[in-house]
């Protein structure tokens, strides 16, 4: 069997397995209903920072259907998304200075993207995290898991 051949197998051999690769920089988009594109992100330790990327592809406005991207542990996912409703649109719906929120995104609307970056030093190999949208009612269908390698 040939190099090319070779490689190609494993490649599908890894997808069907489930194989997750990791990274440093991801691309999510969203759009005018309550879904993630993706529902797991694999970070390298070593990555150094992170970088969330986040389109919203739908049409309609950041105070009617608007996104964010927050990670937390996922012990903290319930009560960091409930103290963000009460911090409203203004504050990105995130409670500020919460030590438990790890990073955020700005709330975005149709048609606009946005980007957080953050530094790996905080993730620890082996812990749960949570990505999640923290817009009022989101939270509990839009989220995924961040996991560290």
């Amino acid at each position: 069997m040939n190099v090319v051949l070779k490689g190609a197998v494993l490649f599908f051999l890894s997808l069907a397995a489930g194989v997750t690769h990791a990274a440093c920089s991801f691309d999510i988009e969203v759009g005018d209903y309550l879904r993630f594109s993706s529902t797991e992100m694999v970070v390298e330790k070593g990555c150094g920072s992170v970088t969330v990327n986040l389109k919203h592809s739908g049409q309609l406005p950041e105070k009617i259907m608007g996104h964010n991207w927050v990670l937390t542990k996922s012990s903290d996912v319930q009560p960091v998304a409930t103290a963000g409703m009460s911090a409203g649109l203004a504050s990105e719906y995130v409670p500020q200075g919460d030590e438990r929120v790890i990073a955020f995104s700005e709330v975005i609307g149709g048609g606009e993207t946005t980007s957080v970056s953050f530094s790996s030093e905080r993730l620890v190999v082996g812990r749960g995290y949570t990505f999640f949208c923290s817009f009022p009612g989101h939270s509990y269908s839009m989220r995924g898991t961040l996991k560290v390698i």
